[in-house]
Order: C-alpha cells, then sequence, then structure tokens
C-alpha cells in the first residue's frame, strides 16, 4: 500500500461517523491525513474535518491546507462533465 494512500480518506456514502473514525485512527500513526471528496460529497468531507478539529481539539488536531479544484469525467450519455474536488488536510499539532 502506498504511502498517499494510507494518508487520504476518500469520502463517499457511508455514514459520517464512520469517516470521523477512520481519520482518527490514521491520525494516531500518521502527523497528517488528507480527506478528499468530490461533487456531492463536498459537504460531509467539510464535516468530518470540522467535527475532528472542534471536538478533538483538546487532542491537538487542526485543519491545515486545503485544496480545491475540479476533475472533467465523462458522464454515462458520453459527455465531457466538470466535478468540482477538495482536499483537506486534518494534523497533529506539536504540542
Amino acid at each position: 500500500m502506498s504511502n498517499e494512500s494510507r494518508n487520504t480518506i476518500f469520502i463517499g456514502k457511508k455514514p459520517l461517523m464512520a469517516y470521523v473514525t477512520s481519520t482518527l485512527i490514521q491520525l494516531a500513526n500518521l502527523p497528517a491525513v488528507y480527506i478528499k471528496a468530490r461533487g456531492l460529497s463536498i459537504g460531509r468531507a467539510v464535516d468530518v474535518a470540522q467535527i475532528i478539529a472542534r471536538k478533538t481539539e483538546n487532542a491537538g488536531y487542526s485543519i491545515g491546507e486545503i485544496k480545491i479544484g475540479s476533475e472533467s469525467l465523462e458522464s454515462q450519455d458520453g459527455r465531457t462533465r466538470n466535478v468540482s474536488t477538495i482536499a483537506i488536510e486534518v494534523k497533529r499539532n506539536n504540542l
């Protein structure tokens, strides 16, 4: 498993707390984790990052760099669409 895939959580349709738990488990072993989402899952990615930053600020986690962009995808009818993307860094503070 590559290092990038280990430190990246891809947001989909699972319950919100499943992603929060998965991110916290990765943060126990890594200094930073990226939460990535695209399209309609972007709001859920922001929620995951906010829950970790606000509820665990005493544990020393904070939001770092946020990258936004778009990807061109081919839809089922063959047309090209642009889909928004986001990558949110959640990192361990050095206390």
